[in-house]
């Protein structure tokens, strides 16, 4: 029986590096790696810029932030009980769950309201 190919087929030793099309190909990719995979030293070097859309002031101090959210989380659970109200079945069950899961997040930030140490207010 004869083979129209030899076996194995010969092959040139020739590096991927050699012709210039290869290296830029190479490098291309080495930079789409270093741009997506982040080490841990680059993601700590880079801050983080928020966007500006919805933007909490970062010089709020943490007592008026757990005060607004305490205030959130109260509507919230006001506005859950009020359509629980209208619904009947397992709809209704389904909003009492969320609207009792939301009255805990608001005892636990209530909590961490009465741990803090009052402000004094500057006049």
């Amino acid at each position: 029986m004869f083979k129209a190919t030899p076996n194995p087929p010969e092959t040139d030793n020739v590096s991927p590096y050699d012709s210039l099309d290869s290296k830029k190909l190479h490098e291309a990719a080495e930079r789409a790696l270093d741009f997506h995979v982040n080490t841990a030293a680059d993601i700590k070097a880079t801050p983080r810029t928020p966007g500006t859309l919805f933007i909490v002031n970062p010089q709020l101090d943490t007592e008026t932030l757990l005060a607004h959210a305490c205030e959130s989380l109260a509507s919230a659970n006001v506005m859950t009980m009020d359509l629980a109200d209208r619904m009947e079945g397992p709809s209704r069950n389904s909003l009492l769950g969320i609207a009792q899961i939301i009255m805990l997040g608001e005892l636990a930030v209530n909590r961490a309201l009465d741990n803090l140490e009052p402000q004094e207010v500057a006049v």
